[in-house]
């Protein structure tokens, strides 16, 4: 089990604590920062990255280890020098990547779905990519590389520099004074999603705002300016799987629409947004012009309905870590169909949020493959047997049955479909 892995059982539970304390503190203040299904499609996003992570779905084309033993010209005694150049090349790796992703149309595909809620609280930290099938970050890290700094130290300093991303994803916490100077603070990110014209495609940093300030990127926080959140092009669903791969699928129709061959390629690393014209007029998109005026996506759930979608959640979670436990105990073919079952479980009850018929037919078919998975491993699963496996089919039954009621009781219960409000 890697080192992400592991410290993944220390950062999630830490990191439900901080988002429960933040929603305390919001409600005794009087500010809404929260709202159910967002949270909740928050912390599915949080589950498809760490299944993704840890199938170890996509490839590097280059590695870091490739490069430290061809291009390494000189070797790093000490051991805290080499420490800080890693965390230097790491945090400017992760700088340059960002802005890639923010400013070519096909990168943006991989970045999306960490903009995609249009609230700004900690749990949208956890809005992460499961796109990324191609990593190609060590191409900036070839100066780490140069002076020998061992591939150990990134494989530790990696997920710690990732982790300490997710503290500064509030509204709780204002300016800090002398820290805003160097560190990439709440008041500083909070500019980084916003989509007023003033705060767009600014601040970039992810521990160093130095690198903003350096290359022309930063943007301070106004006080007659509050920021308002989200995407200029609203993904208007609950589901991270459909939010993540929802440039991709428009991108894809746009190039097939385009008249000309020349549009069909260059669309693909153009700007972020860029469409052809004809494409454009043809075909054109919601966008928000105006973000004081923006209109939220909501969708009006029942209790019975977060209750449902909550307990989905909890289990997936239990479930998850279970797989993750059990990995290096089962072949590449039987980890990825459970984590097939686990992404099915999140598509369906995220879906059933935005009252979407494909909530049923994910559910129906993460049934059908549990059963079959069940059937090979001879009435096991995954190294659970007696009555948990009596559990968890009583669940995956019960789990089936309620998608189906709820999904029709909450559509014949409106009079409306989900529409942004």
């Amino acid at each position: 089990m890697s080192f992400y892995i592991k410290s993944l059982f220390v950062a999630v539970p830490i990191f439900m604590i901080l988002i429960a304390i933040e929603a305390i503190v919001a409600k005794r203040r009087g500010i809404r920062i929260n709202r159910q299904a967002d949270v909740i499609a928050s912390l599915s996003s949080g589950v498809t990255k760490i299944i993704k992570d840890g199938v170890k779905y996509g490839f590097a084309i280059i590695g870091y280890a490739w490069l430290v033993n061809n291009l390494t010209i000189f070797h790093i005694e000490n051991i805290w020098i080499a420490v800080i150049i890693a965390f230097l090349v790491q945090d400017f790796t992760g700088y340059c990547i960002h802005r890639l992703k923010h400013r070519v149309n096909i990168l943006w595909n991989r970045h999306v779905i960490h903009h995609s809620s249009e609230d700004f609280n900690l749990a949208c930290a956890l809005r992460q990519s499961i796109s990324e099938a191609v990593n190609f970050s060590a191409i900036f890290m070839i100066p780490a590389a140069l002076l020998g700094v061992p591939l150990k130290i990134f494989v530790i300093l990696g997920p710690i520099h990732f982790f300490f991303q997710f503290w500064y994803h509030t509204q709780l916490i204002g300016r800090m004074g002398i820290f805003e100077h160097f560190l990439v603070t709440p008041s500083h990110h909070r500019v980084h999603h916003a989509i007023n014209p003033e705060y767009i495609d600014k601040n970039y940093g992810q521990i160093l705002i130095i690198w903003d300030k350096l290359f022309g990127s930063f943007q301070a926080e106004m006080d007659d300016i509050k920021p308002v959140y989200g995407t200029l092009k609203p993904v208007h669903t609950w589901n991270p799987v459909i939010i993540n791969f929802k440039h991709l699928w428009q991108l894809l129709k746009d190039a097939w629409h385009a008249e000309r061959y020349f549009d069909k390629v260059r669309i693909w690393f153009m700007p972020t947004g860029w469409r052809p014209a004809d494409v454009k007029e043809k075909f054109p998109l919601l966008e928000i012009s105006n973000p004081a005026k923006q209109l939220k996506y909501n969708t009006n759930n029942s209790n019975w309905m977060f209750a449902y979608s909550w307990t989905q959640l909890v289990i997936t979670h239990m479930l998850l870590f279970h797989l993750l436990i059990v990995f290096s105990s089962h072949s590449n073919i039987m980890n990825y169909l459970y984590a097939g079952v686990l992404l099915l479980s999140v598509f369906s009850f995220t879906s059933i949020l935005d009252n979407n018929n494909y909530a049923f037919i994910a559910e129906f078919i993460k049934s059908i493959l549990f059963f079959v998975l069940l059937y090979i491993q001879d009435f096991s699963w995954y190294g659970l047997e007696g009555l948990m496996v009596y559990i968890l089919i009583t669940y995956i039954i019960c789990s089936l049955l309620l998608t189906y009621y709820l999904q029709n009781n909450e559509k014949n219960n409106r009079s409306i479909s989900p529409n942004p409000v």
